[in-house]
């Protein structure tokens, strides 16, 4: 092209398109061309099904971030030949979405329907979510929601009561594949990488692949050769901080995977649920605490010794800190996961907490009442109380429930590590008290 001269439409696109991130260029025409969520958008699936039907339901798409979300909102919207508004929650205010929906209403007026998207829904407070719900309601827009977090722990009812929760997933490593071929089929050349080095590219975008596509664009600018290995490519590529908010859902999904993982005795999963939760930015001692009290909750007296490993694992890291503190949270970790298991202490006082509260402020049997008055003695205090180290093999078998109460049996030792001890010195008590309610010496 001269200097000065004017480009060529064909010219000025081609120049457009250069400057378009390789994410943006690739996005696809078709519903059918997303990938990784052909569980809404094939077959009998609800995007699909309102694809076939050109009629949408306002919703909220839930997903990570790079699965699609934004992709889908503009695909729905010309299939339902409706207008397409994108927004951030970030940049936008309710005078914003006034003024949106004003132009929504009189787009309506003339025949013409809204698709209002709104990227990051989440951010928007109680108070601003409620400026769509009339709105949304009369049909003015059909509102498409894009979430990271929890809908039902971000968005209010009222607003969820009118849109349809659709969850998308995290794109798995056959998707970031067909996204590779996509970029090298529209670069017109392959990744100068080795099959280990692909790998590598796809596990750095943890899902993402908005993330992936940027980093290929970058890798698809190096020469052919030589081909990049796993360790020219990490040279080349920052490695992604793993996907994780130690604030919101991740943080207690992962939580919940460690909890688990230990409680099913599986100590490899366990480990690694710990060492993302690390890598993630988790504080070190909201993990001790968790392990503290799976100690307690799911070993209990099945192996006394968990609990000590637990507390000990806290003070070691509270002494040693980050990263040497770290190995002692997987010490105890290894420990708590190998350790039988047993629930006997926590239900047990679950039930006593239950029969406690149904039985109401039922006083304690006059005989271990302590006697400090005279004029408790004279009433009965501590009359008839038998001092057990006087008794026969150190046990009277007195009853010590309320008078009026039957005996309870809260706790319900297993037949797994130290509780099978204890189990026996329960059965020989129970033996004992029998033989002393009969009379027998």
């Amino acid at each position: 092209m001269r200097r000065g001269a004017e480009p060529r439409g064909d010219q000025l696109f081609s120049a457009q398109q250069v400057q378009r991130p390789l994410a943006d260029r690739l996005r696809p025409d078709r519903l059918e061309d997303v990938v990784g969520q052909d569980h809404l958008t094939q077959g009998d699936g609800p995007l699909a099904r309102m694809a076939r039907d050109r009629r949408l339901a306002s919703m909220i798409l839930w997903g990570p971030p790079g699965c699609g979300k934004t992709t889908l909102a503009g695909l729905l919207a010309g299939i339902a030949d409706l207008d397409f508004v994108a927004l951030s929650a970030v940049m936008t205010g309710v005078p914003d979405l006034r003024k949106v929906f004003a132009e929504a209403a009189a787009r309506r007026a003339s025949g013409r329907g809204t698709l209002l998207f709104m990227d990051e829904i989440h951010r928007f407070n109680r108070a601003q979510q409620d400026a769509f719900l009339p709105h949304v309601e009369s049909g003015a827009v059909t509102l498409v929601g894009a979430t990271t977090e929890n809908p039902s722990f971000e968005l209010n009812a009222a607003l969820l009561s009118r849109c349809q929760v659709l969850v998308l997933k995290r794109l798995d490593d056959a998707a970031l594949e067909t996204l590779l071929r996509r970029a090298e089929d529209a670069a017109g050349h392959a990744l100068a990488v080795d099959a280990d080095a692909r790998a590598a590219l796809r596990a750095m975008a943890d899902g993402d692949g908005r993330y992936l596509l940027n980093l290929a664009e970058e890798v698809l600018q190096v020469p052919p050769t030589p081909v990049l290995d796993t360790a020219r490519l990490a040279a080349l590529v920052q490695k992604r901080v793993p996907l994780y908010d130690k604030g919101q859902e991740g943080h207690y999904n992962l939580i919940s995977a460690l909890h688990k993982s230990l409680r099913g005795s599986d100590t490899d999963a366990a480990l690694y649920w710990l060492a993302r939760m690390l890598a993630g930015g988790e504080d070190p001692l909201f993990i001790a605490r968790r392990l503290v009290r799976f100690a307690v909750e799911d070993i209990g007296l099945a192996d006394p010794q968990a609990l000590v490993q637990a507390l000990a694992a806290k003070e070691c890291y509270d002494f040693l800190g980050t990263p040497e503190g770290e190995l002692a949270l997987a010490q105890a970790v290894i420990y708590l996961g190998t350790a039988p298991k047993s629930n006997a202490a926590y239900a047990a006082f679950g039930a006593a907490r239950r029969s406690a509260a149904e039985s109401g402020s039922l006083m304690p049997p006059m005989h271990i009442l302590n006697a400090p008055t005279r004029m408790m003695r004279d009433l009965g205090y501590g009359k008839g109380y038998a001092y057990d180290h006087d008794a026969p093999d150190g046990f009277s078998g007195q009853d010590y429930f309320p008078d009026g109460m039957a005996r309870q049996a809260f706790y319900r030792p297993v037949e797994r590590g130290f509780e099978r001890e204890i189990a026996k010195r329960l059965e020989y008590w129970a033996r004992l008290r029998a033989e002393r309610a009969r009379g027998a010496p």
